[in-house]
């Protein structure tokens, strides 16, 4: 006769009893319910009429010959409800012991059952939890001192890493590097919500997200039609500028942006907003590239340089005139067709 044990292995981030059938079929059927007495599922399961027996042995080996007597004393079979932990050593012990019981004679089934699966982005309730435990009483010192002005050097530290990862076609740097980048979105997140002006929590960070993936890709949640990646482009700042945050194209744009990213990022705004505006671009090769343009940008730097001059510092001034220039060219043009 072939005795079984089960084990039934449940996520803690999916809410106690969204089991699988597979799941509630294992419980229904086993003769002996056994699990340490924290497990969620104990309590619910009593509710349910489905006796647990809760064993506190300490070491792996008396737990395993409690699950191997277990087995044998069930009629049908007997049931572990694995902890939050997977039990690792716990398994890792099971099928020596198994292997050494049917050397004496004895034959046991044993079987995996998933009870519940993690949803895609389930971690991410793992990174909350760490977050708020790193920020409560008794957390971290130094997390604790930290305010929304002192965390931001690290917001453009990290997101400059990321940015180097993906230069260096790095995959795992950047995994690495994007956890950072979450790290702070948590982080101030969590600052937020223990504001006692205006509160806000991951949740609200990640549902105003959701709603504005879903309101500016009508094309993907409702009906629009669109034939191409400008089409998509072109809709999404018509939707911007419908929501009316914004009094006009230049509005938006992140002045703190490195002076090059800065400048590109205007001018790019500006030619979508078909703004007259003059710019003085100098003669450049035919044969122009990213190399030679690097180059060509390198030595000017250099020239700069040598003359006592900072190019970042000259760049963002000249940059900013330039949108001061592009937002009286906005209003303007907004007046113009206000009064037609």
């Amino acid at each position: 006769m072939t005795d079984r044990l089960a084990l039934l292995v449940t996520s803690h981030r999916v809410p106690v009893g969204l089991l699988t059938h597979q799941g509630w079929q294992l419980l229904q059927e086993s003769d002996v319910v056994l699990s340490r007495p924290e497990h969620p599922l104990v309590a619910l399961l009593d509710d349910l009429g489905v006796g647990v027996q809760t064993v506190t042995e300490t070491s792996d080996p008396e737990l395993v010959q409690r699950l191997l007597g277990a087995a044998k004393d069930a009629h049908a079979q007997a049931a572990w409800l694995v902890s939050d932990d997977g039990d690792v050593a716990l398994t890792e012990r099971l099928a020596p012991a198994i292997a050494g019981q049917a050397e004496q004679g004895r034959d046991i089934e044993l079987e995996v059952v998933h009870g519940s699966y993690d949803l895609p982005g389930a971690r991410l309730l793992d990174a909350v939890a760490v977050m708020d435990q790193l920020r409560s009483p008794g957390g971290c010192p130094w997390d604790a001192e930290q305010t929304h002005a002192s965390l931001a050097p690290y917001l453009i530290e990290e997101t400059f890493e990321a940015l180097a990862a993906i230069d260096n076609a790095d995959p795992d740097a950047l995994r690495d590097e994007l956890g950072d980048v979450l790290l702070q979105v948590l982080f101030h997140s969590r600052l937020a919500e223990e504001s006692d002006a205006r509160p806000w929590s991951i949740d609200d960070v990640a549902a105003n997200l959701v709603d504005k993936l879903v309101r500016r890709h009508p094309h993907v949640f409702a009906d629009a039609v669109v034939s191409s990646a400008e089409d998509v482009e072109r809709t999404w700042e018509e939707l911007k500028a419908a929501e009316g945050t914004r009094s006009s194209v230049i509005d938006g744009v992140p002045l703190a942006l490195p002076a090059l990213a800065l400048s590109e990022k205007l001018l790019s705004r500006s030619a979508r907003a078909e703004l007259d505006l003059d710019v003085d671009e100098p003669e450049l090769p035919d044969d122009l590239d990213e190399a030679l343009l690097g180059a060509l940008l390198f030595g000017v730097v250099s020239a700069a340089r040598r003359r006592g001059l900072d190019s970042e510092s000259a760049l963002r001034r000249h940059a900013h005139k330039f949108a001061d220039q592009a937002q009286t060219a906005a209003r303007r043009t907004n007046a113009e067709d206000s009064g037609r």
